[in-house]
């Protein structure tokens, strides 16, 4: 049997009449923030990691490349701490950039003993491409908004996650 294309795994997770789910959106949980907050986190993930495997990518190995790029030249200890993540798991992704020549790790000017993760030339092409397709993802995932709530969302959860 096939795999499930894109569309086809992002849809049988979503919402709609006939799935057969609809008796369960009036229960108490399908009103709490924090199942609200991992189902939509789940959801829009799994499109994202859909989206980005033509990449070789997920949304955890995007996310490191993603800050590698941002300029800020991010420790792994800083990574970590960021994406709230094991440190293990950051040595892990940045392990898998670094053989595919997208970043590399850089003594820390403020700190020699710690690394700061730098992105090669590759790794920002890499990252381009990468973004694109996530601003796709994201635009399928918040389709229901318009361009005020998009924004509106956007600094809730920034109040909340910062």
């Amino acid at each position: 049997m096939p795999a499930p294309t894109t569309a086809e795994a992002t849809a049988s997770s979503q919402p709609t009449a006939g799935n057969g789910l609809e008796r369960l959106y009036t229960t108490d949980l399908a009103s709490e923030i924090e199942f609200l907050t991992a189902r939509a986190r789940s959801l829009g993930s799994g499109r994202a990691n859909n989206m980005l495997a033509e990449l070789d990518l997920k949304v955890r190995s995007y996310s490191v490349l993603s800050l590698a790029c941002s300029g800020q030249n991010p420790s792994q200890r800083e990574l970590a701490d960021f994406l709230s993540l094991d440190p293990s798991q950051i040595v892990a992704l940045v392990d898998q950039l670094e053989k595919r020549g997208a970043v590399t790790r850089e003594a820390d000017p403020r700190d020699r003993r710690s690394k700061v993760i730098a992105p090669t030339a590759a790794g920002r092409r890499l990252f381009k491409r990468a973004e694109a397709i996530i601003r796709q993802a994201s635009d399928q995932s918040l389709a229901q908004l318009n361009d005020q709530e998009r924004e509106t969302l956007r600094d809730l959860l920034r109040r909340i996650a910062f």
